[in-house]
């Protein structure tokens, strides 16, 4: 009986399989060429009725909420879990 892995590198190093899971132990991280992507704040969410009276001020929750989306976005893309568009 043949067994096959379902994690392995191929010959030369080029490129590695994961068929089975990944887990990143405890101080682990995941880098692209050496760097981690930087911190992202975290977005507001504790918006209460009230808080967001006048149109402005909607849309300036909306633009921050965008920006937090977008940041988590390059950042996903830095490290190569998603593609560039």
């Amino acid at each position: 009986m043949a067994y096959q892995t379902k994690n392995y590198t191929e010959q030369g190093g080029e490129r590695t399989v994961i068929g089975g899971e990944l887990d990143i132990a405890t101080g682990g991280k995941l880098t692209a060429a050496g760097t981690q992507a930087s911190a992202i704040a975290n977005a507001k969410v504790n918006y209460t009725t009230g808080d967001l009276d006048a149109e402005a001020e909607i849309i300036a929750a909306l633009n921050a909420t965008n920006g937090t989306i977008n940041s988590i976005l390059t950042a996903l893309r830095a490290v190569g879990i998603i593609a560039s568009s």
